[in-house]
């Protein structure tokens, strides 16, 4: 079976030319299938704030009104992604940018919560593998931004991690499939402002035993939610840390790596 990695890239480095440049060379010198999923750092948030338009966060979740949805279309799958893909070019990655609507790639519906109406916010329903494999063949590079579609006409604003995870899982019957939570930390950390004390490797009773203890700071836990329904889905490996060790953290030398 053929190796596939998909790496999703945190906010923080994309909010950073510099950390940004240096992270897209290394993901072009990787060898084999690869795809990239980023979010949007903070640039949607300044645009908001440019255009008066208010903005409601809840458990670091982004609240997507009407207004908010244009805005978060235009920066995710526009200008980010778009950056992101020409930067690509430039390094002989041939790479291609893709939204959830763009070929049905990403199906996604309205999220239905109990208690919050979080607007315009889609949780995946399906991923196109076939054609997602289709381009793989052909050596390109998918960059996906975090916008999905309800196949009815309707954009929603997904969370990056998550399509990061439904699409490794999607393609893990495929693929042997590696996903790579890469962002501005060593990878998950006891201490959240002191990078020595990354934990190397967890399994799911030592992340029920942390959770209790509250040792693990409140933004990292969708992200291992996410990476171990991963591994219960088939996915081979996963492992979060520091985007500036890409090639080192990919091998598993360095990060957390998730266990099943």
């Amino acid at each position: 079976m053929e190796k596939l990695l998909i790496i999703k890239i945190g906010g923080n480095i994309v909010d950073d030319d510099a950390a940004l440049a240096t992270f897209l060379s290394d993901f072009a010198n990787l060898d084999g299938h690869k795809i990239l999923v980023h979010g949007g750092g903070k640039l949607a948030t300044r645009m908001a704030a440019q255009l008066n338009i208010p903005q409601q966060m809840v458990d670091g979740r982004r609240i997507t009104d009407a207004e908010t949805l244009k805005i978060v279309t235009m920066v995710y799958a526009g200008f980010i992604n778009k950056n992101i893909v020409a930067a690509l070019q430039a390094r002989n990655c041939n790479a291609l940018g893709l939204c959830g609507a763009d070929g049905d790639v990403i199906l996604a519906h309205k999220r239905n919560h109990p208690v919050m109406d979080y607007g315009f916010v889609g949780d995946v329903d399906t991923i196109n593998a076939k054609l997602i494999t289709t381009l793989l063949e052909q050596h390109i590079s998918l960059v996906f931004a975090p916008i999905t579609h309800d196949q009815q006409g309707q954009l929603l604003n997904t969370n990056a991690d998550t399509i990061a995870q439904e699409i490794a899982k999607g393609m893990s019957p495929y693929y042997e499939t590696t996903l790579v939570y890469s962002f501005e930390k060593a990878g998950v950390l006891l201490d959240a402002e002191d990078d020595s004390t990354v934990i190397p490797s967890i399994n799911p009773e030592h992340y029920q035993q942390l959770k209790q203890q509250q040792k693990i700071f409140a933004g990292m836990i969708p992200k291992l939610d996410n990476a171990f329904a991963a591994i219960r889905s088939g996915v081979s490996k996963v492992i979060i840390g520091k985007a500036e060790q890409l090639p080192a953290l990919v091998e598993g030398k360095t990060g957390t790596s998730i266990i099943a």
